[in-house]
Parts: structure tokens; C-alpha cells; sequence
């Protein structure tokens, strides 16, 4: 192998090398915008972003460089042209090409821009050249007015909240201490907790021993007993029972009979 051979393979194998950097660079970021396009956030982007710059910059320098000369002394040609599919093809290329007819030639080996997008190209820049600069000068100095009023508005917003974030002493307490300690103690041992008896609740009811309500002192006795005016009778502070009382008068009963 001749020494421009060497050289040659030397140069195709280091933009190999770029070039595959370059498609897993451009994968990633199609796939972080196809599935995290929600969550993903501008300096990631300018992250990813920067990393493809980097590998086009450095296929870039490799073929401005002397080893790239070699490549602009050569022309590349098809050898062989067929409109049958070439699966020897279809797995060099990944899957992206899967016939190389006379069709699909033209598209990969052309060195210059497709015609109807150079036509675009030429007439952008005849319109372009076309401006007077008088023209010219009013179209700069109204886009320079758009750009310096929206850096002002960003300035103006940056200044607001730095001014916010520096007038503030510190987090702003949103607990106080004495609830807390106040919550604890009535929930660990009833402290000021206010003990309310339902109607109807026995002598034996809970909330303490037969004869004590909690907070209220001693329970009136289940026997005491107050006549209405009425001739009614029913215990004190209880609702009526359902045991019948039988009460005889005083012109039956002498309590001197004895």
C-alpha cells in the first residue's frame, strides 16, 4: 500500500469516526424532544445543541486541513447501478437505502444544491442586492428598535427580581411554635379539650366511674326524683325512664303509722 493510500484510509476513517459522533449527537436530540418534549428545559437543549456544533466544527477542520486534500482530488462515481433492492446495502446504510437506481443517484452523489432550492437561493439574494441603502438602513435600524426594546424588557424583569430576592431577610415563617406545642398537648393528653356528655347516657356511661362526670363533679343520684305540678314524675337532669313508678298520697299512707 502506496503512502496517499495510507493516507487516504487514515482520512476516511477519522470522518467515519466524526460522522458517527454526529448521528448519535442528532439521535438523542430527536429522542429527548420526541419523549421529554414536556419536561425538557432550554439549557439542555442549548446543551445538545452545542455538542452537535462541536462534531460538525470538527468534521469541518478535518476536511479544511491538509489530510482532506486527498478528498478533493477525487471523484466519486456508481460502479454499479440496479433497481433491485441490495440487502448488502440496506445494512451498510442502516436502513435508510435500500435500492441505489438511477433515480436515487442523483439525489446522493450531486455536489451542488437541488434546482428549484438554488433558484430560491439566487432570487433571495438578487432581492437583496436590489435594496437601495437608504432601504437597507431603515430595515437594520427598525430590527436594531426590536432588539434593544425586548433586552430592555428582560433587563428590566432581571433587575426586579434580583431587587426582590436581595429585600428579602429570609423565608417567611408560615408555623408558630406555641400552636404546636398546644396541638401536642391536647392530642397526647387532652389538655383544654372541653368534654361535652350526650342526653341519655347512664350513670355507668363512659367517660369515668359510676356517679362522676368528667369535669362536672359528682352525678346526681339515680333514685332522686321531682314531682311537677303536674303530678308527673321524672329523675333530675336525666330523660324520663321507661320503669314506672307507683307514688302513693299522703291520705293512704300516715308516716306515724307505725
Amino acid at each position: 500500500m502506496s503512502r496517499e493510500e495510507k493516507q487516504l484510509e487514515a482520512l476516511l476513517d477519522a470522518v467515519l469516526n466524526r460522522l458517527n459522533d454526529l448521528k448519535l449527537s442528532i439521535g438523542a436530540m430527536i429522542q429527548k424532544i420526541e419523549v421529554e418534549h414536556e419536561t425538557i428545559n432550554w439549557p439542555t437543549f442549548l446543551d445538545n445543541f452545542a455538542l452537535i456544533s462541536s462534531h460538525l466544527t470538527g468534521l469541518s477542520k478535518i476536511i479544511a486541513t491538509e489530510m482532506g486534500a486527498p478528498l478533493r482530488n477525487l471523484t466519486v462515481l456508481p460502479l454499479l447501478l440496479s433497481p433491485e433492492r441490495d440487502e448488502a446495502l440496506w445494512q451498510l446504510t442502516e436502513g435508510r437505502i435500500a435500492v441505489f437506481s438511477h433515480d436515487m443517484v442523483p439525489d446522493y452523489l450531486r455536489t451542488k444544491p437541488e434546482p428549484t432550492a438554488e433558484q430560491k437561493m439566487m432570487a433571495h439574494e438578487q432581492k437583496a442586492n436590489n435594496l437601495t441603502p437608504e432601504t437597507a438602513a431603515k430595515q437594520v435600524a427598525q430590527y436594531q428598535k426590536i432588539v434593544s426594546h425586548v433586552f430592555d424588557m428582560v433587563s428590566k424583569a432581571r433587575e426586579e427580581w434580583e431587587s426582590d430576592s436581595s429585600s428579602r431577610s429570609g423565608v417567611q415563617q408560615t408555623s408558630s411554635m406555641a400552636d404546636t406545642h398546644a396541638l401536642v398537648a391536647a392530642v397526647g393528653m387532652g389538655k383544654n379539650l372541653k368534654v361535652n356528655i350526650p342526653p341519655g347516657v347512664g350513670p355507668n356511661g363512659p367517660g369515668g366511674p359510676p356517679g362522676m362526670v368528667p369535669g362536672h363533679g359528682i352525678r346526681p343520684p339515680a333514685a332522686m326524683a321531682a314531682v311537677s305540678p303536674s303530678g308527673g314524675v321524672g329523675q333530675m337532669g336525666k330523660a324520663p325512664s321507661a320503669i314506672k313508678t307507683n307514688i302513693k298520697s299522703a291520705n293512704q299512707i300516715h308516716p306515724y303509722g307505725r
